[in-house]
């Protein structure tokens, strides 16, 4: 059951980066496959932890988005349009919103992942044994 997600993790943070950087060579978008399902194979334990690390990634591709797109901006023309601006704006807006929702979901699957488990007595346990009362002695 891991091994299944592990691979939808792999999935989902391979089309966070594929909508990242639009069109990559098949190369560098199998190396990123790759290097993401292996990373998860290693680190994810148990199933919550492969879906902690995987939002993380996520939110942290959501972060890097608009901070591409300025990029492609800034190097396209010398100054932007407005219509490229009101894009910016957008894609600043939008992933700073969605890397904060992803990276504190990612923080909660954390949380919870590595919480110490709770000590419960056993289901099936007799009543304790009360201890004899002390026998009193009398003084003469």
């Amino acid at each position: 059951m891991i091994r299944i997600n592990i691979g939808l993790g792999t999935l989902v943070v391979g089309a966070g980066f594929w909508l990242l950087w639009g069109t990559v060579p098949t190369a560098v978008m199998i190396g990123w496959i790759l290097l993401v399902a292996g990373f998860l194979f290693w680190k994810g334990r148990t199933i919550t932890e492969v879906w902690a690390w995987s939002t993380l990634l996520v939110g942290l591709e959501s972060f890097a988005w608009p901070l591409n797109l300025m990029v492609q901006l800034k190097s396209a023309a010398t100054a932007p349009s407005d219509e490229e601006m009101g894009t910016v704006l957008s894609a600043v807006v939008l992933g700073l919103f969605a890397s904060v929702f992803w990276i504190s979901f990612s923080y909660g699957l954390f949380k919870r992942a590595w919480a110490a488990p709770a000590t419960t007595p056993p289901i099936n346990t007799p009543p304790p044994v009360k201890p004899d009362r002390p026998h009193h002695t009398k003084k003469r």
